[in-house]
């Protein structure tokens, strides 16, 4: 299997903690440069400290302007060939609580955080005829769950917008893809068990196995299986591989 290209520089939103942190430390491994960004400076030096990344930008990615000022910078230490959308939320409630505000936080930060991330990263691989770009997404983006219709809709959105830019972009060298982890062991879900446990009275243990219940293999998922997936997506050896969805959920799709 082809491995990256030498002297690549990858940026990975949300890369302070979690599954970005994961793949942050697994394309460092791959031998890449790479520049992390959120909202959290010291969670992000933390990261650098760690040897998990080498730069660290501090951004939100619903806000497009400071978005876009932080990859202008990271871009002119090194031009990035290799853009992660990771940076993502979650919140739950029944459709029927879930107000407009709710719907517009979801749509904002895991949808059009991967849309004003491309943009701002897209014109110099476009430019330089090579790109690799990969959004995090979610089982959540493939089928449907209960009580997360906004998180669902906005990581449905997400696919959508993989799938139709890859075919625009299918001549130009640069290939999109995203990856679909099922439930991960991450922070993110430890808040949605702290969340079972508060609501249903269920003890950690079953809040856990409540989760995991929705893979096959009847657990979650590791941070360094989706990385994994992610580090292949971005080597020379994937380049064929372009408007794919891949789920990464022991056969939960």
């Amino acid at each position: 299997m082809s491995g990256l290209p030498q002297s690549s520089h990858a940026l990975v939103t949300g890369g302070g903690r979690g599954i970005g942190r994961e793949i942050a430390s697994a394309l460092v491994r791959a031998g890449a440069t790479v520049t992390v960004l959120g909202r959290n400076r010291a969670v992000l030096d933390e990261a650098i400290a760690a040897g998990a990344a080498h730069f660290a930008g501090v951004a939100d990615v619903a806000d497009q302007a400071a978005l876009s000022a932080a990859i202008a910078q990271a871009a002119g230490r090194q031009p990035i060939d290799i853009l992660i959308a990771n940076a993502g939320s979650a919140e739950s409630a029944p459709f029927g609580k879930s107000d407009a505000a709710l719907f517009r936080r979801m749509m904002d930060v895991n949808f059009m955080g991967v849309v004003h991330t491309v943009q701002a990263a897209l014109p110099s691989m476009k430019g330089r005829s090579y790109g690799r770009i990969v959004a995090v997404a979610s089982t959540a983006g493939l089928k449907g769950y209960a009580y997360v219709s906004a998180y669902s809709a906005a990581k449905h959105a997400v696919v959508g917008l993989v799938r139709s830019l890859a075919l625009e972009l299918a001549n130009t060298g640069v290939t999109v893809n995203a990856v679909c982890p099922g439930f991960t062991d991450t922070d993110l879900v430890a808040g949605s068990i702290d969340n079972i446990m508060k609501k249903t009275g269920r003890s950690r243990e079953q809040a856990i196995a409540e989760l995991a219940r929705h893979n096959p293999q009847g657990r979650l998922v590791t941070p360094a299986e989706v990385a994994d997936a992610v580090v292949w997506l971005c080597g020379e050896g994937a380049s064929a591989v372009t408007g794919q969805a891949i789920a990464v959920a022991g056969g939960e799709v």
